[in-house]
């Protein structure tokens, strides 16, 4: 991972601490008594669970490495900073779908912190790229698998 800027919001930023907490607490020390018990086995040349520890080790080690170059690197969106005559990162967009005739709000955040199946979307989706810049009242059409689908923006909050 590069010296990209990573845009969170503050849940975001305390979802991405949290996880820190604990990898480098609870984990740490559950992968340490995993491996101390493999090596209570005796013979490491065929001891599949101590193989298996340190490979999660070594999985737990990259992901703290990994969270905190994103901590390092993050950019807090302030919700007072958060412009609501236009979407921006930050906003929650409620839109009526054309096509399925039905609201949808959605939250726009940054790729890290997407989740669409709780309509967090990223700002670099083709959803929520279309979606920022634009005022109550366009409409977007966005270009998905599918083929094209139009949104129309009812509202812009924080």
């Amino acid at each position: 991972m590069s010296n990209k800027q990573i845009v969170l919001t503050y849940e975001g930023l305390k979802k991405l601490e949290n996880e820190l907490e604990y990898l480098k607490t609870v984990k740490r020390k559950d992968i340490a008594a995993k491996i101390k018990q493999a090596l209570a086995f005796g013979d490491l040349s065929e001891n599949s669970e101590y193989d298996e520890a340190k490979n999660e080790q070594a999985q737990v080690e990259a992901r703290i490495v990994q969270v905190e170059k994103m901590l390092k690197n993050a950019k807090v969106i302030d919700e007072e900073d958060i412009n609501t005559d236009m979407v921006s990162i930050g906003a929650k967009v409620k839109v009526y779908d054309m096509e399925f005739e039905e609201e949808v709000e959605y939250a726009i955040v940054g790729s890290t912190e997407a989740d669409p199946s709780n309509y967090k979307i990223s700002d670099e989706s083709p959803v929520g790229s279309a979606l920022l810049g634009k005022k109550v009242g366009n409409v977007v059409e966005v270009a998905v698998p599918d083929g094209t689908i139009e949104f129309k923006i009812l509202s812009i909050n924080k």
